[in-house]
């Protein structure tokens, strides 16, 4: 009888164990565009793409390339919060940075609260370039896992 249970019990962990993860990515651009005139915004996709639909294997044999419209792939389906920007009128905005702050933690909060676990984050930035560069982007992305 205790093998049994013991096979039963260990069996039902390998299938839980074998059961496919999912991962969830949310990104955040934060302007850092002088004047406050850059946007900022946390984004969040909805719709599923499978990278299957739009991907080809090269060989030597075959070097056809996928012929994938690229309407199909964007996302029209995606929730998208305002944030503030770095700078405003004046400068740097510490307020608005400690405001984006709070934005962001509510949201990966209520990611962990969903069951989703933060596993990496990864972030890099496109500065400003000088006087005739009014260009420039923060962008952090947080992969999840569930």
């Amino acid at each position: 009888m205790k093998k049994t249970l013991y096979t039963l019990f260990f069996t039902f962990l390998a299938v839980i164990a074998a059961q496919a993860q999912e991962f969830k990515i949310i990104t955040t651009v934060e302007s850092i565009v002088p004047s406050g005139l850059g946007r900022s915004r946390i984004i969040d996709g909805n719709a599923d793409r499978d990278y299957k639909e739009f991907a080809t294997v090269q060989t030597e044999e075959d070097n056809t390339r996928n012929k994938a419209d690229r309407s199909d792939i964007r996302v029209k389906d995606f929730e998208e919060t305002k944030l503030l920007n770095f700078y405003n009128i004046a400068g740097i905005r510490f307020q608005n940075i400690a405001a984006n702050d709070a934005l962001i933690s509510s949201k990966l909060t209520a990611m962990a609260a969903e069951g989703w676990e933060l596993v990496f984050v990864t972030s890099g930035v496109e500065a400003d370039a000088g006087d005739k560069d009014g260009q420039g982007i923060f962008i952090t992305r947080f992969v999840f896992k569930r």
